[in-house]
């Protein structure tokens, strides 16, 4: 059995939620990722929560063309979080059958940032969403193993997640051992991307130059150094996968569809 791909936000970051979904059913992806909230103020999003025609049109074109909603972004536990704030995304994910919602740990108290995930995983419990931490060199959860202690910290909830990143995995102080470890229940999906790695750099990366890579300038898989081939093989063979892969410089120079073609042919390698 062929192994679900989905097309990640960032894969087509220009596009609005109904021509995602018209592109992913063009090129063959199974899902779609969208990110209905921004990763920080005033950053991009799509525009669905409070748009009840743009959301009816979405759910329209998701039921005639067959392809699903995966993951939705964003939301970040920080020191001020709310659960409660993040019922018209939850809402939204509701109506668009969206089975993830991506998680970002920002507070760098552990125990409140804990008690923050449990809160939010039991709001989610009654919209079927699995709410799944992205662990991130640069946050409060910098790398797999403090993902875990997270949601051990919270209690191990039915509906808790490790959202694996390619290109996190390759960053962080995350090992192979790490990832073989983690437990399979916690697994819902991974992302997949390529980049430079440090010895092509010649130095470590500051966080300025991993965050830019992430949101601006990752590499279709093939083209950097990062170990996919041994990530995908530590990880479920039949997890789903979120072709993740932003690079604004290229992106400019073809038409959107085409780009996520490429991405989708060059992941197909990794992870058919």
């Amino acid at each position: 059995m062929s192994r679900v791909l989905s097309m990640a936000y960032l894969t087509a970051c220009d596009a609005t939620p109904q021509e995602a979904v018209r592109i992913a059913a063009r090129l063959g992806y199974a899902h779609v990722g969208l990110r209905l909230l921004p990763n920080a103020p005033g950053a991009p999003q799509q525009h669905l929560i409070d748009h009840p025609e743009a959301l009816r049109e979405t759910v329209a074109l998701l039921r005639d063309t067959g392809v699903g909603v995966f993951d939705l972004e964003i939301i970040r536990i920080n020191e001020g979080f709310e659960p409660l704030d993040y019922r018209p995304l939850l809402d939204a994910g509701a109506a668009l059958g969206a089975r993830a919602v991506l998680v970002a740990g920002d507070d760098t108290n552990a125990t409140r940032l804990a008690d923050g995930y449990a809160r939010l995983c039991e709001l989610m419990k009654p919209y079927g969403m699995t709410a799944d931490l992205e662990f991130m060199p640069w946050t409060a959860v910098p790398h797999a193993r403090a993902a875990l202690s997270v949601i051990e910290g919270a209690g191990m909830p039915s509906n808790a997640g490790i959202l694996v990143d390619a290109l996190h995995f390759d960053r962080s102080a995350t090992t192979l051992e790490d990832i073989r470890a983690l437990p399979r229940q916690l697994l819902h999906y991974a992302q997949i991307c390529d980049a430079p790695g440090r010895a092509r750099q010649g130095r470590d990366f500051t966080v300025e130059e991993m965050i830019h890579t992430a949101r601006c300038a990752r590499l279709q898989p093939g083209e950097g150094d990062i170990d996919l081939a041994g990530l995908f093989a530590a990880l479920p063979s039949d997890l789903p996968v979120s072709v993740e892969v932003v690079h604004l410089d290229r992106m400019r120079a073809m038409d959107p569809a085409e780009w996520a073609r490429q991405c989708l042919a060059a992941s197909r390698r990794f992870v058919a």
